[in-house]
């Protein structure tokens, strides 16, 4: 599969020209999109690169909302508890009436089902699922995209999953789950993510994911033109005694001396980063410098264009971009949606 792969020569360049679609003025006749569990906004830069107007975003943390408003200024954001948010004042917001709206998007929270997590079964935020299928229901969108972890397919949670599917699809639509990983979407990260995609009934149209498209881009390739910036660091300098000590340790082993570290390797993707700056629990730290990784590099990691702001402190950034739905994957499924459903719907 690799060889019939496109190869991200530059990957800065890549991500500096998706950035760029993003600024782009929107088409007159650019599909439509909403947001809920918006956080600090990857589903919707994916969007956004892809060419979608984004009509709302819904989002309750604070840190979150203060980050989604340096990046899309001219977003409407619901900033507040979902629970609240009736059908009747989402379409207000959004100018839209039943049926009218291209996509709606959202990524439940996904603590309950995470496998780094305890993954406990009856977890309330499990079921938050459900105010996004409640307002699904009311808005009618053609198309909608959810998201989660994989977790939500592995062990005791597949009841959870199939009683999701369930009512998905008993809202009126045609409904595909599929897991993608983001390396194969331009992300430097080997990072799965639950994706179901649903088309209304009406339109006749099989839902359908993207297929792998890039050959993996490693963390070198990442990181090219950064340099260390001890102020952008999540974590301080450590005493130079421990430091010598990682010199030891080769690329993508991990060692335990007074914390748990798992050096990156220069020459593969990076595993999952979370909100932390970890990978599985063990602090991410640079594939040949005595250091963790700095917030630049999370974003590049992340597929966070290096102009893109961040509220707050530095520990913020790293928990929003933990949480997010990594732009390009999202830009990639967009420009799937908008080329394989929208337009034949059009037709």
């Amino acid at each position: 599969m690799r060889s019939s792969l496109a190869k991200i020569a530059d990957y800065p360049a890549h991500l500096e020209a998706c950035w760029q679609e993003h600024l782009a003025l929107r088409a007159d006749d650019a599909p439509t999109v909403l947001s809920t569990f918006a956080g600090c906004g990857g589903s919707s830069l994916g969007y956004s690169m892809a060419g979608f107007r984004e009509l709302l975003a819904v989002e309750w943390d604070d840190n979150a909302v203060a980050t989604f408003k340096l990046n899309f200024p001219d977003v409407p954001v619901y900033h507040g508890d979902i629970g609240k948010l009736s059908v009747s004042e989402c379409l207000e917001r959004a100018g839209l009436e039943p049926g009218q709206l291209d996509v709606f998007d959202g990524s439940p929270p996904c603590q309950g089902f995470s496998t780094a997590g305890k993954r406990v079964f009856d977890d309330d935020r499990n079921q938050l699922f459900r105010e996004f299928a409640r307002l699904l229901q009311g808005l009618q969108p053609r198309v909608f995209v959810m998201e989660n972890v994989s977790g939500m397919v592995k062990g005791k949670m597949k009841l959870i999953f199939s009683e999701i599917l369930r009512e998905l699809k008993s809202s009126g639509y045609r409904v595909s789950a599929r897991l993608l990983n983001a390396m194969y979407f331009g992300v430097p990260q080997s990072r799965q993510r639950l994706i179901f995609v649903g088309v209304r009934e009406d339109l006749g149209i099989e839902p359908s994911h993207p297929r792998a498209e890039t050959r993996p881009v490693t963390v070198r390739e990442a990181f090219a033109s950064l340099a260390d910036n001890k102020a952008d660091r999540v974590v301080p300098d450590e005493e130079s005694k421990t430091l010598s000590q990682m010199t030891a340790v080769r690329p993508g082993l991990r060692c335990s001396l007074h914390h748990s570290r798992h050096r990156l390797s220069s020459f593969k993707s990076s595993p999952t980063v979370d909100r932390g700056g970890r990978t599985g629990g063990w602090q991410i730290w640079h594939p040949v410098e005595n250091r963790p990784i700095t917030r630049a590099e999370v974003k590049r990691l992340g597929s966070f264009p290096d102009g893109c702001q961040f509220a707050g402190s530095i520990s913020n950034a790293f928990e929003r971009i933990g949480n997010s739905v990594p732009p390009l994957m999202m830009r990639s499924i967009a420009r799937h949606i908008r080329r394989e459903i929208l337009t034949r719907a059009d037709a």
